[in-house]
């Protein structure tokens, strides 16, 4: 610390610190008056009063290097702080300009967050568009599903009118084979008749005559010529053409159930149920419906005789049970035909073999043959009113 410090010039005043008087030289005696002594000056000690008047030079000077040490450290102090301050500006300089980068980042980001926001809301309000266009369009869709044009309909008739012959022709074929059988039947009775005439005419005389014999009394007239033999008596009425065979057809009579009576109203409710189920033909088939768009097998069924004023239940096996049990060989337009063991399916009979009937899932009404899917799948007819 003392190599910073100046020597100050002999005779320079320090503030606050009093010079020591010089010594008063004695005055010469006067003529007029006589010399009396000089008093003396007291001398200069620690308990003289100008010893307390201020410090002395040593105290000033280690005072004044105290000060000067006190000030070099503050120097110090101030230097070190100053190189503080300049790292702690710099420092913060750079946080200012990370600070600043980041803003810029964060307001890039708000920029890109609020396009992608109005590119997300374009595309929401694009996607609500679409979606209602693609639900007008499935709408129009299932509108013309539900409501087949004349050419689809036509399209779809064109399998089930092939069907129909088809059928009619298997339906046809066992009616030719028993009026084959009949006529065969027919011509062999001719021929024991003959013999038995022949035989007849042998043991007894002719008549001069030349008239044929005459009949036994109570014997039945002979049948004219060409006409079809008359039924005996007890058997059953001939089946309709096309009818579906009874089960177990060739046994004895007696067997199976007898259909009632005919009722004259029936036929009239029938055509009723008819009329209302050919009106459905092309719609389609829907598990559960009822109409008046789409039916499945019981509830066209159930529509058509409603239609006709008679009231069936809502499913298959009910209705197997709401009326009349008949033979299939005695089956007549309007009647019910149910199929398979457990009588899942049914459908309403128009004669010569066909029926109308909701098939299955993704098929439409339409008629087709009893035997659509096989003779043994015929369970049984049911005639509702």
């Amino acid at each position: 610390m003392a190599s910073h410090r100046t020597s100050r010039p002999a005779g320079t005043r320090v503030a606050g610190i009093r010079p020591p008087p010089s010594p008063r030289r004695p005055s010469p005696p006067s003529p007029c008056c006589p010399s009396r002594p000089t008093p003396r000056p007291p001398p200069l000690g620690p308990s003289s009063p100008a010893a307390d008047d201020g410090p002395s030079l040593e105290e000033v000077e280690r005072k004044v290097d105290d000060l000067y040490r006190q000030a070099g450290a503050a120097t110090e102090k101030d230097g070190a702080a100053k190189g503080r301050t300049a790292k702690q500006r710099k420092r913060v300089g750079t946080l200012l300009d990370d600070v600043a980068r980041r803003t810029q980042k964060l307001n890039g980001a708000r920029r890109e967050a609020t396009e992608g926001l109005e590119t997300l809301t374009d595309a929401q309000n694009e996607l609500r568009t679409a979606k209602a266009t693609v639900q007008k369009k499935l709408a129009a869709a299932r509108k013309l599903l539900s409501e087949p044009t004349a050419e689809e309909r036509a399209r779809l008739a064109a399998p089930e009118k092939k069907e129909r012959e088809e059928a009619a022709r298997k339906a046809a074929e066992p009616a030719r084979r028993q009026a084959e059988e009949q006529r065969e039947r027919e011509r062999e009775r001719e021929r024991r008749e003959q013999a038995a005439r022949q035989e007849n005419g042998s043991a007894s005389p002719a008549p001069e005559t030349g008239a044929p014999p005459a009949p036994e009394t109570g014997a039945p007239p002979a049948p004219e010529a060409g006409a079809p033999p008359e039924p005996e008596a007890g058997a059953p009425p001939a089946p309709e053409a096309g009818a579906p065979p009874a089960p177990g057809a060739g046994s004895s009579p007696g067997t199976g159930p007898v259909a009632p009576a005919p009722d004259p109203s029936y036929a009239g409710r029938a055509e009723k149920a008819l009329a209302f189920a050919r009106a459905q033909i092309g719609k389609p088939y829907i598990r559960g419906a009822t109409g008046p768009g789409s039916y499945d097998c019981s509830g066209l069924t159930r529509a058509a005789w409603k239609a006709a004023g008679v009231t069936l239940p809502r499913t298959t096996y009910d209705q197997a049970a709401a009326g009349t049990t008949v033979p299939p060989a005695q089956a007549r337009p309007g009647d019910l035909v149910f199929f398979h063991d457990d009588v899942t399916h049914v459908g309403i009979y128009t004669g010569d073999g066909m029926m109308i009937h909701a098939p299955k899932p993704g098929t439409y009404v339409r008629e087709e043959s009893v035997y659509y899917d096989g003779e043994s799948s015929v369970h049984s007819v049911v005639r509702p009113a």
